[in-house]
């Protein structure tokens, strides 16, 4: 009953300042973020506020606030106009003290207060971090929908060339639009693939599932992120699975592991600049991983991996106490993505390390590895800029073949796991063409360039182009023979056919490469039940998130409610299907309708559950689904006759084709 009446009492609280005015004040708070405040209102609280002068305001009596204000008393904090990384760890405890402050407040009066204030005094990439989470993590952030990365911080989302273009049209006072073009030439592979790691909605998934599920979160921040260690598994997996099946399309092979003793074979040139700290380091071909001065070693990188393989051999973690952690179970994936994100989650740091935070770090600094050059962080310390790297693929395929070595040691699923009595498939099908093709897109780029009084604005735009699809429906029948209603949850899995050399997957290796395309919930009546699905509603992808100026144009009308956009994670939902090929690339669809009775976690049975939770789960809420991600294709299949003989799944072959000549 406790829960229900803090909940109502959090809900009063948001309540008190309307969402259309909460809206506005985010948006006035990131435009033009490395600027004084654009907005009166923000410039009076910013003059007039004293963080600590009515410590009433806060949960925790201010304790959080005078911590900071100590801080920047004591001038600890890192200035402006210098750049920000999460990776940094110095970095990150600062915006965390201010995400704390947040936290803390009880009322939005208080949060829009000391965001004024602090946004004048704190780095602005410190600041926007600490917003952004806590806009995501505390109630008071309730219907808000964050402004796109992308056009708040442009800098991290598109090439220097760009940004140079935008200055001189702004400083001749003529608007401009400009061709974002992916990086590197066509005498590199890798650019084929580019469209995938340099899409900016892919970015801002990658970087708000970490918003969502940061590897700095502790429960005391606000309450226990279920399953947060399996969700760090099958993101990355997904990423990996799909950028697998984007290579396979361009006539490529499947990407290949990262080795710390073999050289780092593919360099890069990310044509990215720093709003202040210069250009993003490049990094050369074909070098060989180098101790990072003050970071790790290379054979620190080696140790870590081992001791967490061991883990994977002996079927048990080590707690920090010493303890044995089983991990021959379901559960067993949530403790080992733990220990190798390392989230503070982890039953034993010391011990375990955090690979993956560290090989991050290590990637990227190895264009500078001694700080000889006193370089910025490199695109991998930022998970914006991460996936532009095409190690950022090799390395999560590394992690991934960690994981998939846990997997492959558990007992594979027998006829009763995956049996679900009385229910057969009859068909499956999709109705419309799966057919993708590239189209422009535009975004804002005003926020890239600095604004003077008296100078006016001009329309400042980036054409990117991005892949996209026509939409589509599967279409399945489903009959249940048991006389009585049932729930049956809907897992659709696309699966390639064919590696780069046109050898054929057979089941048991081919299903770790399976993309998880949707998965919802469905009561079925006794009989015949006609299932159609489209493919705009998967529980794995997002639409795109409004402009800034038109969040700003609608929260000014004073009407403001756009709960479909609330939640930024996700695959964008024009990237749904690989790119495929002109004459069609095959693949299997998979659907398999098991028991929601014993699956789902929540009685509400046909709802959402927040859109993406596949990927994301649902805030506040534990995980909708009880089975493992990836089930029932995410343990060995030594015989395929297990699944032929399950009258509840049904494999059918389809194509995806690219229109190259659509515009």
């Amino acid at each position: 009953m406790k829960v229900l009446v803090l909940c109502a009492f959090l809900a009063l609280a948001a309540a008190e300042t309307p969402l259309p005015k909460r809206q506005q004040d985010v948006n006035h708070l990131l435009w033009n973020v490395y600027d004084h405040h654009h907005f009166d209102d923000l410039k009076g609280y910013a003059a007039s506020f004293d963080p600590v002068a009515d410590k009433s305001q806060y949960k925790d009596g201010g304790e959080a606030a005078e911590h900071l204000v100590q801080e920047y008393k004591d001038h600890r904090l890192l200035e402006q106009h210098h750049w920000f990384s999460l990776f940094n760890e110095r970095q990150r405890e600062e915006a965390l003290m201010l995400f704390d402050v947040f936290m803390q407040c009880k009322t939005w009066d208080c949060a829009v207060h000391n965001a004024a204030y602090w946004r004048e005094h704190m780095n602005e990439g410190e600041f926007v971090y600490a917003l952004y989470t806590a806009v995501i993590h505390s109630d008071l952030g309730h219907g808000i929908v964050l402004p796109p990365l992308y056009e708040v911080t442009p800098h991290m989302f598109t090439n220097s060339e760009i940004i140079q273009k935008a200055y001189t049209a702004k400083m001749t006072n003529q608007p401009g639009k400009f061709e974002m073009e992916f990086t590197g030439t066509k005498k590199n592979k890798e650019q084929r693939v580019a469209y995938f790691g340099e899409d900016i909605g892919m970015n801002l998934h990658h970087v708000t599932w970490h918003m969502d599920y940061p590897f700095w979160w502790e429960d005391k921040y606000g309450g226990h992120l279920d399953r947060k260690g399996e969700l760090f598994f099958w993101v990355h997996h997904q990423l990996t699975v799909r950028f697998d099946s984007e290579r396979l399309s361009n006539h490529l092979d499947m990407v290949d592991e990262l080795q710390w003793e073999k050289p780092v074979e593919e360099g890069f040139a990310p044509h990215t600049i720093y709003k202040y700290g210069g250009e993003f380091p490049a990094r050369p071909d074909h070098i060989h991983f180098e101790d990072v001065d003050g970071v790790a070693r290379v054979r620190d990188m080696v140790i870590t991996e081992s001791r967490i393989r061991d883990a994977i051999a002996h079927g048990y973690i080590t707690g920090k106490d010493g303890k044995v952690i089983d991990i021959m179970n379901d559960q067993g994936v949530d403790k080992l993505g733990d220990i190798i994100e390392s989230s503070m989650y982890s039953p034993n740091v010391q011990y375990y390390g955090a690979l993956h935070n560290m090989a991050h770090i290590m990637l990227g600094r190895q264009g500078d590895p001694h700080g000889k050059y006193n370089m910025p962080p490199g695109v991998m310390e930022h998970f914006e800029t991460a996936t532009r790297d095409p190690t950022f693929f090799r390395l999560h395929k590394y992690m991934d073949n960690i994981f998939k070595e846990h997997k492959y040691s558990l007992p594979p699923y027998t006829h009763e796991d995956l049996d679900f009595p009385g229910v057969n498939i009859d068909s499956l099908s999709i109705e419309g063409e799966l057919k993708t093709f590239f189209e422009d897109y535009e975004f804002d780029l005003r926020n890239a360039v600095d604004s003077a009084e008296g100078i006016a604005m001009v329309e400042l735009k980036a054409n990117v182009h991005r892949l996209n699809h026509n939409d589509f429906s599967y279409v399945a029948d489903v009959n249940n023979n048991n006389g009585n209603e049932v729930v049956g949850t809907f897992r659709l899995y696309l699966c390639p056919e064919y590696d780069n050399n046109h050898e054929q997957f057979d089941f048991n290796n081919g299903s770790w490469h399976c993309i998880e395309m949707d998965k919802f919930w469905k009561k079925l009546a006794p009989g015949g039940n006609h299932v159609v699905r489209k493919s705009s509603d998967s529980a794995v992808t997002v639409p795109d998130v409004p402009s800034l100026q038109s969040l700003m144009d609608a929260a000014d009308s004073g009407s403001f409610s756009m709960p479909e956009y609330e939640r930024a994670c996700g695959i964008p939902n024009r990237m749904l299907l690989p790119k495929g090929k002109k004459d069609g690339m095959e693949f299997a669809l998979i659907l398999a309708v098991t028991d929601g009775g014993y699956d789902l976690t929540h009685p509400d049975v046909e709802s959402e559950h927040g859109g993406t939770h596949a990927h994301c789960g649902a805030h506040g809420e534990i995980y909708p689904d009880k089975r493992p991600m990836g089930f029932p294709l995410d343990r060995r299949i030594p015989d395929r006759r297990v699944f032929d003989e399950t009258t509840n799944f049904k494999l059918t072959h389809v194509k995806v084709y690219h229109d190259d000549h659509h515009h």
